[in-house]
C-alpha cells in the first residue's frame, strides 16, 4: 500500500473485494428489464407499460453514458494542455524579450514599471484562461450528465402523473361514487390497484438508482447536488404512493 492509498483508502481508484461496495449497473438494468416484463404481463394496455419501456431505453443509454464519462476525454484534454503550454510559452517569450531589451537607465526603469503593470493584468487573464482550459473537460462531462438527469427527472414526473387518478377512496367508499363525464376510468380492483401503485414505486426507486450511477465516480459538486435533488424528488413522490398502498393494505384488515 502506497502513501496515497493509505491517506485516501476510499478514493475513486480504490479496489474493493466485496460485491456490495458500489452499484452494479448490469444488475440495475436487469431489474428494470424484469420490471418492464412484469408490468407488460399484468397491465399490457396501460400507459405505465409504455413509460417503463421508455425508461428501460433511457436507462441503457444513461448507463452507457455514465460508464463513458468515467474515462478521460483525451481529445479535449490534449487540446487544453497544448493551448495552456502555448499561452505559457508566449508569456515566457515576452519575458525574454523584456529582459533582452531592458536598459539600466531612467527611461528603462520607467518602461519597466509600465510593462510590469500591464504584465500583471495579462497574468490575471492568463490564469483565467488556463483555469478555463483545465476545467473544460469537467464542464463538458457535467453538461452531458445534467442533460441525462433532466430526462430521468422528467420520467419521474410522468410516473407520478400515471398514479394521480389511482385513488383508493374510490374503492373504499361505503357509497358508490357517481362518475361524471370527465371522471377518469377506474376499472382496477383493489389487488390490481395495489400492484399498479407498487410498480410506480419501483419505477421511481430504480430511477434514483440510475441517477446514482452518475454520482458514483465523480466529485463534481454540481452533479452530486443534482443527483441528490432527484433522489429527494423521487422520495417525495414515492411517499405519496406508499400512503395509498398503506390505506389499501389497512382496509383489508
Amino acid at each position: 500500500m502506497n502513501f496515497l492509498q493509505w491517506l485516501f483508502p476510499f478514493g475513486r481508484d480504490a479496489v474493493e473485494d466485496g460485491r456490495f461496495t458500489s452499484l452494479r449497473s448490469e444488475a440495475i438494468l436487469k431489474t428494470i428489464n424484469r420490471l418492464e416484463q412484469r408490468i407488460a404481463e399484468r397491465f399490457p394496455e396501460s400507459g405505465l407499460a409504455g413509460v417503463c419501456k421508455e425508461f428501460n431505453h433511457l436507462s441503457v443509454k444513461s448507463e452507457v453514458l455514465a460508464r463513458r464519462l468515467q474515462e478521460p476525454i483525451w481529445a479535449v484534454r490534449l487540446a487544453a494542455m497544448a493551448a495552456s503550454l502555448l499561452l505559457v510559452a508566449l508569456v515566457a517569450w515576452a519575458l525574454g524579450q523584456l529582459v533582452q531589451n531592458f536598459q539600466f537607465d531612467a527611461s528603462g526603469v520607467f518602461h519597466l514599471l509600465q510593462t510590469t503593470e500591464s504584465a500583471i493584468n495579462e497574468l490575471i487573464f492568463l490564469g483565467l484562461a488556463i483555469f478555463f482550459l483545465v476545467n473544460l473537460e469537467a464542464r463538458i462531462k457535467r453538461r452531458s450528465t445534467l442533460q441525462a438527469l433532466h430526462r430521468l427527472r422528467s420520467i419521474a414526473h410522468v410516473v407520478d402523473m400515471h398514479q394521480l387518478t389511482k385513488d383508493p377512496a374510490y374503492l373504499l367508499a361505503k357509497h358508490k361514487i357517481v362518475d361524471t363525464e370527465s371522471s377518469p376510468r377506474r376499472t382496477l380492483t383493489r389487488q390490481q390497484l395495489m400492484r399498479y401503485l407498487d410498480y410506480c414505486s419501483e419505477l421511481l426507486a430504480l430511477n434514483a438508482k440510475v441517477a446514482a450511477l452518475f454520482a458514483q465516480h465523480t466529485d463534481d459538486e454540481v452533479v452530486l447536488s443534482a443527483v441528490n435533488d432527484l433522489e429527494l424528488l423521487v422520495q417525495g413522490l414515492s411517499a405519496k404512493i406508499w400512503q395509498k398502498i398503506m390505506i389499501l393494505d389497512l382496509s383489508a384488515e
